[in-house]
């Protein structure tokens, strides 16, 4: 028996390598991986040796040769296939042992040049791989180190690699290849600057961790990460305390994230089931925590609590005093983390570069049945605003508008949000229309804070007012200012009755549906 090791990643290879030799395997090696076997003992003979031609182009070729490939493919039941190889003295190889140019860490190092980068695109290693895969009936492609002690196994105990785990590792090989080609495609659209949507989309994401369960503890569920850095991201969190992220830990703390980049001051941002149900902004945590804790204490039972800034040891105290599922902040005061890791169950995440976003085109995908929607992320805030009524609006409340605006801009359609003194103080997601949400809002408001809150509050709307019987329920509420897209034939309504009432109302001609 023969087997071929040429890898880039060589954990765990010289032992490996040694074992398969005392099953009387004979080694034939490659470049570096030659040289690290043959420094560590391993009797292995160069490629150079089976081809007769020695590797050329700066190892560009070394294993693209017939004796390499037809010892690969040669299917040992094919008396036909048997006898060309007799005849043209080649040997079979058996097992092929590969593993790929690392173009994923070389794109991922600071300065690298676009020559560096497609030197790094391996040629020979995925033809191998390809060509052994296909004739998996008789050759052990392995491609990941964490499976050569389960071939090790069943070479010592039965002599030979099962059927089965040879179709494994099959499965493996092109799971592996599929997503070399992915990287290095989303590379090239990446320098090209393309944003078009390719007429065939293949994405690749690496696995993190797999979950207890899913949505639902009927549903299975994982966590994947794309390729790169993903500074700012939850895949990339440190987790410092607590049971392990759900899936819909997860799912939730991600929508809190996005919210709490739309601000540089420091702000809390609680969430409950992907809609906030507290903001609060300050010139310090403390307070930001308090304005948000104070807008729903009810909801914040069991919700995630997200943080722009290190949190203190007297953020922490009160933070301790309630039912949290997951606080993320970029940094913990020693004692603040001392004091939440007493609660065994609180999942507590750091996030150092918190406030980095998305790039502008990175991809947002939903699932449907048979297939997947594909749009780039909503990363706009907005571009400007019309004053459309008689009154302007203060500059106190252009400033709550702005800061509500944020915030509507993620609750779930239909969705209103009312804002105070840089304090939510109503939201009403999710409905299935629009007066609804924005009644809802009003009483939340005044059940959850105190009767008359609303009064001086700003109002921020997802989408156009469709009627003019939200202004009605905004002005028995008090609210002096709202912000809304604009964009309905009955603008004109909304217009006069707000003009009627005194109400100032900003026009931002963007919507910011959320489904």
């Amino acid at each position: 028996m023969k087997a071929l090791i040429s890898v880039s990643d060589k954990t765990g290879i010289v032992q490996f390598a040694k074992e398969l030799e005392k099953c009387g395997v004979e080694i034939i090696s490659t470049g570096g991986t030659y040289k690290k076997l043959k420094e560590e003992g391993v009797k292995a003979i160069e490629i150079s040796e089976l081809t007769g031609f020695p590797e050329c182009l700066d190892g560009r070729v070394k294993t693209l040769h017939p004796s390499v490939h037809a010892g690969i493919l040669a299917m040992r039941s094919n008396e036909s296939h048997m006898k060309q190889l007799k005849d043209l003295g080649i040997d079979t190889i058996d097992f092929v042992v590969v593993n790929l140019y690392p173009f994923k860490q070389t794109i991922l190092k600071d300065g690298v040049t676009r020559e560096e980068a497609v030197e790094n695109i391996d040629i020979g290693g995925p033809t191998m791989l390809r060509s052994a895969a296909k004739n998996y009936q008789d050759v052990a492609v392995i491609t990941d180190p964490t499976d050569y002690e389960k071939v090790l196994y069943e070479l010592k105990e039965n002599g030979q690699v099962s059927k089965d785990t040879k179709f494994y590792l099959m499965q493996k090989v092109f799971e592996h290849t599929a997503n070399y080609d992915a990287m290095i495609c989303n590379y090239i659209k990446e320098q090209r600057n393309d944003e078009s949507f390719p007429s065939e989309l293949t994405l690749t994401y690496e696995k993190v961790q797999e979950m207890r369960y899913g949505e639902n503890p009927h549903q299975k569920g994982a966590l994947y990460k794309e390729v790169g850095k993903c500074e700012g991201s939850l895949t990339v969190a440190e987790q410092l305390n607590g049971k392990e992220l759900s899936f819909n830990n997860i799912n939730d703390t991600n929508g809190a994230l996005e919210l709490l980049k739309e601000f540089d001051e420091p702000t809390v941002v609680a969430c409950k089931h992907g809609n906030p149900c507290g903001v609060g902004s300050a010139d310090n945590i403390y307070t930001a925590w308090t304005k948000a804790f104070n807008a729903d204490k009810t909801s914040i039972f069991g919700g995630i609590v997200v943080v722009n800034r290190e949190i203190t040891l007297d953020v922490a105290k009160e933070m301790k005093e309630i039912f949290l599922e997951v606080i993320v902040a970029p940094s913990y005061e020693k004692e603040a983390l001392e004091l939440l890791q007493t609660k065994k169950n609180l999942r507590v995440l750091l996030l150092p570069n918190i406030e980095k976003k998305q790039k502008e085109n990175a991809y947002d995908i939903k699932k449907i049945n048979g297939g997947i929607i594909v749009q780039t992320i909503d990363s706009k805030l907005l571009e400007g605003y019309e004053v459309v009524t008689t009154r302007k609006p203060t500059d106190k409340e252009l400033e709550d508008m702005m800061f509500t605006w944020k915030i509507v801009k993620y609750v779930k359609s239909n969705g209103i949000a009312l804002g105070k003194d840089k304090q939510s103080i109503g939201i009403g997601p999710g409905q299935v229309n629009r007066i609804w949400a924005t009644k809802q809002s009003v009483e939340h408001a005044e059940e959850l804070i105190e009767e008359g809150i609303t009064k001086g509050a700003v109002l921020a709307s997802d989408a156009f007012f469709p009627f003019a019987d939200c202004v009605e329920e905004a002005h028995k509420a008090g609210i002096t200012a709202i912000i809304q897209p604009g964009g309905s034939i009955r603008d004109q309504e909304s217009i006069d009755k707000c003009n009627e009432y005194g109400i100032s109302m900003i026009f931002t001609g963007m919507r910011h549906f959320r489904h």
